[in-house]
């Protein structure tokens, strides 16, 4: 596999080697979904025209990743499906699904993945995980009442892809997620279990509730991805990013 990309996706999905030796997995661009420039979407655009181009001059595939997570499905009110629409709830959601739509026409084999919340080691400080420890050891927290989060481990994330890769799928969006959507309280929860001290916790009324499907990920897997996880697993993912030193 060919990987565009220096990041924690980049660096992970790198370990996959040899395999799918005609796939370029584009793993560069805006990684947070919060609030950015305007120039980060503009330039993540531009790095996608170039690299469809030289995919489809060498005859590759296309692997883009794509979100799964409230900025895509926030709005829908249910199960989060590949095929159904989407009211993507801020202007990242929005960029994603705009980067979608230009993949689908572009006319190069590809795959499109959607991603709920990625954790694993070294993780950039801007994303999820690393921005609540810092708030809970700060003794201080917002909580969004009736929000969630559906959480992966990087290497299950990765193992996923693979297994799509491996079963020739090609044309698609598809959820890669835990299927478990995570009370935001819950995660909080947790951090304050393991880390210990006073919290101060605020709440604030962003409801972000949704769910990942992973119907169409289990189908076109015959079973072999797409099984929803246990209810506790997002814990040992939280722990197992606990134990590195980066937190």
């Amino acid at each position: 596999m060919e990987v565009i990309g220096r990041g924690f996706l980049a660096r992970h999905l790198a370990s996959l080697g040899t395999r799918h030796p005609q796939v370029t997995a584009l793993a560069a661009g805006v990684s947070t979904t919060g609030e950015v420039e305007q120039s980060a979407y503009q330039r993540e655009a531009a790095l996608l025209y170039d690299v469809i181009d030289a995919c489809r001059r060498r005859g590759r595939t296309l692997l883009f990743f794509s979100t799964a997570s409230a900025a895509m499905y926030g709005g829908s009110g249910g199960r989060g499906h590949e095929d159904g629409p989407v009211r993507p709830q801020s202007r990242y959601g929005h960029h994603k699904l705009s980067l979608e739509n230009v993949v689908r026409l572009s006319g190069v084999r590809h795959l499109t993945v959607r991603l709920s919340h990625v954790l694993g080691p070294d993780q950039p400080a801007h994303q999820m995980l690393p921005t609540l420890v810092r708030a809970v050891r700060s003794g201080r927290v917002d909580v969004h009442r009736g929000a969630c989060r559906d959480i992966i481990d990087v290497a299950d994330m990765v193992s996923d892809v693979d297994t799509l890769l491996r079963a020739g799928v090609s044309g698609q969006v598809v959820n890669v997620a835990s299927g478990i959507a995570v009370p935001a309280e819950h995660i909080i929860d947790h951090l304050q279990d393991r880390l210990g001290g006073p919290l101060e916790r605020r709440y604030l009324d962003r409801p972000g509730r949704y769910e990942v499907s992973l119907d169409k990920l289990f189908r076109l897997t015959s079973g072999a991805a797409g099984r929803k996880c246990p209810d506790d697993y997002y814990k040992k993912v939280i722990d197992n990013c606990l134990s590195c030193a980066a937190l």
